[in-house]
C-alpha cells in the first residue's frame, strides 16, 4: 500500500493495489473508491483532506499495525 498527498489538489490517496481502476464510486463526504477489473478496491481518495483535518500542512505520520492470528 502506498499513501500519497497532493497539496495542490488537497487530495489524500491510499493506493491499495497497482491494478488500473475500471470503475469508481463517489461516496458522500468527498470519498472516492476506485475498483479494479475484479471488483475489488484499488484506491481510496479523500477530497479536501486538509479542510477535513485528515492531514496537516507539511506533516504526514502513518502508523501501520498488524496482528498475527494463530489458527489451530
Amino acid at each position: 500500500m502506498r499513501i500519497k498527498y497532493d497539496s495542490e489538489a488537497d487530495i489524500l490517496l491510499f493506493v491499495l493495489r497497482d491494478d488500473p481502476p475500471v470503475d469508481a464510486i463517489e461516496e458522500s463526504g468527498g470519498v472516492i473508491v476506485s475498483y479494479g477489473e475484479d471488483g475489488e478496491p484499488v484506491s481510496v481518495e479523500f477530497l479536501n483532506a486538509s479542510v477535513r483535518r485528515l492531514i496537516q500542512a507539511g506533516e504526514i505520520s502513518v502508523t501501520l499495525q498488524s496482528k498475527r492470528v494463530s489458527i489451530k
